[in-house]
């Protein structure tokens, strides 16, 4: 019912994204405030090492690079591994390397030098630090939650939330893990209720699909470890996203499927991936973190240019020119 809530919202928000005027005007109604939309330019990607991983991410461009070609949208990955909303770290993190980073570190940066017109938030799978349910933890989550998406508002960006990835017990272990995610979750889709905002679920999404395929095969799973996804997890998060946005990819079983009528979308794919992860890589180091064993990546004028080389490929490919 909560995703039903957003029907004519995400209607209004699709047509701001592809009509990309300067002069729209239209605006998302969020419980009793209307928040002007305006052209979107800029999507940040803000999460974990499921986001650092980025292949959502990839799967969305590449999908918009073909669906869209001449829509001019940036979308940027500065997902960080090991990463808390809540500020929380596990006694011994990393065989005691280093305690978790934190996103009150960095946030304020990051949103300074990247600009976004848009932020897709995707925490929870660290914050409950992989113990079993308790209240101040989850009162950490919630106070980091209001934070992230006060502070996004603050600087004239709009935001939605998704509701953390599941956690599979079977793979990971740490048993009463998944219930966690449940409660986080469900507290995140509240805040759509509550409080007006923009809340996609994935966590509904991905339980139900690794359920109905156990069904058929018990050693089924989305993630080797129980907490990242492989290509089809990461699929399911992406085609949540893209239906968010307005596109039609239901019956998608993944990114090559979506683009098949495409005879250019292997070499897409593959290009938009080399693209992301270089400029991943890229704003990571522009924007600082403190997390220890992260790519450094090249100045942020030398990835540009190289990124541009990648994009008259591109262009090549869809046709945008």
């Amino acid at each position: 019912m909560k995703k039903v809530r957003w029907t004519s919202q995400i209607a209004i928000f699709c047509l701001c994204v592809l009509i990309g005027l300067d002069a729209c005007q239209n605006s998302l109604t969020t419980g009793s405030r209307s928040t002007s939309v305006g052209s979107i330019q800029r999507v940040v990607f803000l999460g974990n090492s499921i986001t650092y991983s980025g292949q959502y991410i990839s799967d969305i461009e590449s999908y918009y690079r073909i669906a869209h070609p001449t829509l001019q949208i940036e979308w940027i990955n500065v997902g960080l591994p090991s990463e808390t909303v809540s500020g929380l770290s596990e006694e011994g993190h990393a065989d005691g390397a280093f305690p978790r980073p934190d996103l009150h570190e960095r946030l304020d940066r990051v949103l300074k030098q990247t600009k976004p017109d848009l932020v897709f938030a995707n925490y929870g799978m660290n914050d409950g630090i992989y113990l079993p349910f308790d209240s101040t933890r989850f009162e950490r989550f919630k106070d980091g939650m209001l934070w992230l998406h006060e502070t996004v508002v603050k600087h004239g960006a709009q935001i939605v939330h998704l509701s953390p990835p599941i956690f599979d017990e079977v793979k990971g272990g740490k048993a009463g893990y998944g219930e966690v995610l449940e409660h986080y979750s469900a507290w995140l889709l509240d805040q759509g209720e509550e409080r007006g905002w923009l809340v996609l679920d994935i966590h509904g999404p991905m339980k139900a699909f690794l359920a109905e395929k156990r069904k058929e095969d018990a050693a089924f799973h989305l993630a080797e470890d129980g907490v990242h996804p492989g290509a089809t997890g990461h699929w399911l998060m992406a085609k949540e996203i893209l239906s968010f946005l307005g596109e039609d990819v239901s019956e998608a079983q993944d990114v090559m499927t979506a683009l098949q009528k495409h005879p250019q979308h292997k070499q897409v794919v593959e290009l938009v991936r080399e693209k992301q992860q270089l400029l991943r890589d890229a704003w990571l180091t522009a924007t600082g973190h403190s997390r220890p064993g992260i790519k450094q990546g090249l100045p942020l004028d030398q990835a540009y240019q190289q990124a541009e080389l990648l994009e008259a490929k591109l262009d090549d490919l869809v046709g945008s020119k």
